[in-house]
């Protein structure tokens, strides 16, 4: 009898096997029959663009992805680096126009206007207040004179 019972044990094992197995291809044909998303019914069924290029572009997709989870720290590291540069280049570039204004205006007065007497911390001022919209410069000669 013990014997009989380790048979059905076994019949058992297998129709549960079977069923398994048939549950799996049911499930395998149910993604199977999934649709394709719109980009690959458009750019590779109604445009006609070569399988070739679809298997690449699922190819890339997939290891971008696996990058993108493998990577995610440094990634976001860059990405903080990025924005943080983006947000300071603005006043990094308004401070070297404000620099570059005020050596040409001190180049400006040395050259073209009269200034015996007048200190380089004054012309640095000067200069300064040009920049800033200031018409002393064009006052040096009148208080010479």
């Amino acid at each position: 009898m013990s014997r009989k019972k380790t048979t059905n044990s076994k019949e058992v094992r297998n129709q549960n096997y079977e069923a398994k197995k048939m549950n799996t291809s049911e499930n395998f044909k149910k993604k199977k029959d999934k649709s394709l998303p719109w980009w690959v019914e458009l750019l590779f069924v109604q445009i006609g663009l070569p399988d070739k290029l679809l298997i690449k572009i699922l190819k890339t997709k997939k290891t971008s992805k696996e990058f993108i989870k493998n990577e995610k720290k440094s990634i976001t590291i860059f990405l903080s680096v990025i924005a943080i540069l983006g947000y300071f280049y603005p006043v990094i570039k308004h401070a070297k126009n404000k620099l570059d204004c005020e050596a040409i205006a001190k180049n400006y007065i040395i050259k073209n206007k009269n200034i015996i007497g007048v200190n380089n911390r004054e012309i640095k001022m000067i200069s300064t207040n040009f920049c800033h919209g200031g018409e002393e410069i064009y006052e040096i000669e009148n208080l010479k004179n």
